[in-house]
C-alpha cells in the first residue's frame, strides 16, 4: 500500500462513532450479506438530492464563468453552505455515472457502461438501504438506465420518470406506473411535484431524489429564459483554435474528433452552431437554478431549511470547445470535473470549501451517513460528511476513471485513467496513439502533455501501476461488450467547414 492509501476497512475504522449492528439484511445480492451498522446517538436527517445533466464544473455564477451566467440559488448554497471544489465522476456518460451515484460502485461493478444498459436486477441502490431505516423515498426526473424503461424502481415510494432522455416539452410522464403529459417546461413540472411531496405530512424521515433532464442538448430553456443571452459575446478557450500548437502532443483521435458529432466543425453532424449551442446551453441552465430556488424556499417555509441535508450535483460535465471537443466521455476536465454543492447549517459552516477529492461514488456513502449508518462493505465510495462538517479525515489521494468505447460514437476510445491532487495520467486502450500526462497546477487547461519527457518518466510509470493495481483490486480488467444500436453518430464533416470567429 502507498503512502496516502486507505484500505476499506481502515477507513471506516478511523470514522469516528461507535457502530452498532441494526441487523437489516441489504435488498440483493451485491449487499444482501452485509449489516447496516448503526451510528450511535445520530438522528436520521431529511436529505434532498437534486441531479443535473451535463452541467460542467465551473459554469456557476459565483465561480465568474462565463462572465453573464447568474445562478443566484447555486450561489446561495454556495455562501450558506459547501462548494465541493474538486469533484469527480468515475465515468462522463449519463447512465453509467447515475448507477455509480446510486449504487456506490465503479463502472465496471454496476455494469452500466453505456447509455442503454439496465442496471443487474442482483444490485441495490442506497435508497433501498433508507427505506429499510424506515425513510420514505422519492424519485423524480431522468432515469435513464435501460433507456426506453421509466417503470418505478425498487427504493422508491414515489416514482416521477419518463423514457430515455424524456423531452423539453410536452414529456410523457410515468406517475408511479400510470402514463400522463407535462403541461410546462420539464424542469418546472419536475419541481411541483418535488414541492407537492415535500410539503405533505409526515412521521418519518425522508429521502427525495430530483434528477433533472436540463441541461442536455439539444437545448430548449423555458420561454421565460428563451433569448436572455442573446446578445452576449461568448468567450472560447484557449486550446480551441485549429493550430498545430494546441495539438502539438496530443492524441491523434483528439484532432480527427474535431470533425465529428463531438467536435466544433461537425457538431451533431452540423445541426448546431456553436455560439448558438453555448448560449442555449446557459439558458436552459436558469430553469435548473430556478429549481433549486424552489426546494430550499419550500424547506424554508416548513422550518425543515437548518436541519435538511441539500446536495446539488452534475452527472458528468460537458466540453465547450476546448481542445476542440464538444459533450463528455473523456477524462479532460471540463468532462470528468462536476459541480457539487451541499447545504446544511446545523452541520455545514457558510463559505465551507472542500478540496479533497470526491467522486460520484460518495454520495451513497454519506447520505446513508446522515440517515445514520455506516457505508456498507461492498460500496466503493466513502463518506465525505466529516470533511462537510469541517473535520480530519483520512482521505483518498487520487480518483480513478474509466470509460468504455461506444459503437455509437466511435470517436472517443475506451479511456482509463487517475488524477492526484496535481497529476492526471490518461491511458487509451485498443489505439495505436499516446498516452497523456498533464500538470494540472501549471497546465490546468491540459494543453502540454508531458508523456514523453525524460524527467516524468518515474512519475509516469507509478501512475500506470497505480492505475493497473486499482483494476485488478476492483476486478475490472474485462472489457466489458455490448450489441450495437441502430443508432450512429460517426459521420465526418466536409472537410472544408464553415470558418466560425473560433479559428481566428
Amino acid at each position: 500500500m502507498r503512502q496516502g492509501d486507505i484500505s476499506r476497512r481502515g477507513f471506516l475504522g478511523t470514522a469516528g462513532a461507535a457502530s452498532l449492528a441494526l441487523g437489516l439484511p441489504a435488498a440483493s445480492a451485491a449487499g444482501q450479506d452485509a449489516k447496516l451498522q448503526k451510528i450511535a446517538g445520530c438522528k436520521p436527517r431529511n436529505v434532498v438530492f437534486i441531479l443535473c445533466d451535463d452541467h460542467r464544473y465551473d459554469f456557476m455564477g459565483f465561480l465568474g464563468k462565463p462572465k453573464f451566467l447568474e445562478t443566484p440559488n447555486m450561489d446561495r448554497m454556495a455562501r450558506d453552505g459547501a462548494y465541493i471544489e474538486n469533484a469527480f465522476v468515475t465515468t462522463s456518460l449519463c447512465s453509467p455515472s447515475r448507477a455509480s451515484i446510486l449504487t456506490g460502485l465503479f463502472s465496471h461493478k454496476h455494469g452500466v457502461v453505456d447509455n442503454q444498459t439496465d442496471v443487474r436486477k442482483d444490485l441495490v441502490f442506497f435508497p433501498q438501504y433508507l427505506q429499510q431505516l424506515g425513510y420514505e423515498t422519492a424519485f423524480m426526473g431522468k432515469w435513464h438506465m435501460g433507456h426506453d424503461d421509466d417503470a418505478p424502481r425498487p427504493g422508491f415510494d414515489r416514482w416521477i420518470s419518463f423514457r430515455g432522455q424524456g423531452e423539453y416539452y410536452n414529456c410523457q410522464l410515468n406517475v408511479d406506473g400510470k402514463r400522463t403529459r407535462a403541461t410546462k417546461h420539464i424542469c418546472d413540472e419536475l419541481t411541483d411535484y418535488a414541492i407537492d411531496w415535500l410539503r405533505q405530512e409526515r412521521d418519518k424521515p425522508f429521502f427525495l431524489y430530483l434528477s433533472h433532464k436540463a441541461v442536455h442538448a439539444m437545448f430548449e430553456p423555458a420561454k421565460r429564459h428563451l433569448g436572455r443571452y442573446e446578445n452576449v459575446t461568448v468567450e472560447y478557450p484557449r486550446s480551441m483554435a485549429d493550430t498545430e500548437e494546441n495539438y502539438r502532443g496530443k492524441p491523434a483521435w483528439v484532432k480527427e474528433q474535431r470533425n465529428s458529432w463531438h467536435g466544433v466543425d461537425y457538431m451533431y453532424h452540423g445541426q448546431m452552431d456553436f455560439d448558438t449551442f453555448f448560449k442555449r446551453y446557459c439558458e436552459t441552465l436558469l430553469s435548473v437554478d430556478d429549481s433549486i430556488g424552489r426546494v430550499l424556499d419550500c424547506l424554508k417555509e416548513r422550518g425543515e431549511l437548518d436541519s435538511a441535508l441539500v446536495f446539488y450535483m452534475g452527472d458528468n460535465g460537458f466540453c465547450f470547445g476546448e481542445h476542440g471537443l464538444i459533450d463528455k466521455r473523456h477524462m479532460y476536465e471540463p468532462s470528468m470535473r462536476v459541480p457539487f454543492l451541499a447545504h446544511c447549517p446545523e452541520l455545514i459552516k457558510p463559505g465551507t470549501k472542500v478540496t479533497p477529492l470526491v467522486q460520484n461514488i460518495d454520495v451513497g456513502p454519506t447520505v446513508l451517513e446522515a440517515a445514520g449508518v455506516r457505508t456498507p462493505e461492498h460500496m466503493d465510495g466513502r463518506s465525505f460528511l466529516p470533511l462537510l462538517e469541517g473535520k480530519e479525515t483520512p482521505w483518498r489521494d487520487a480518483v480513478f476513471y474509466e470509460y468504455y468505447w461506444e459503437a455509437a460514437f466511435p470517436q472517443t476510445p475506451t479511456t482509463f485513467g487517475v488524477r492526484t491532487d496535481r497529476y492526471k495520467f490518461i491511458h487509451y486502450h485498443g489505439v495505436w496513439d499516446t498516452d497523456e500526462l498533464y500538470d494540472l497546477k501549471d497546465d490546468p487547461d491540459e494543453m502540454h502533455n508531458l508523456i514523453a519527457k525524460p524527467e516524468q518518466q518515474a512519475r509516469i510509470e507509478e501512475l500506470r501501476e497505480r492505475l493497473y493495481a486499482w483494476l485488478e483490486e476492483t476486478d475490472g480488467m474485462q472489457i466489458p461488450l455490448r450489441r450495437e444500436g441502430d443508432f450512429k453518430g460517426n459521420l465526418r464533416g466536409p472537410r472544408k467547414v464553415k470558418e466560425y470567429r473560433y479559428h481566428e
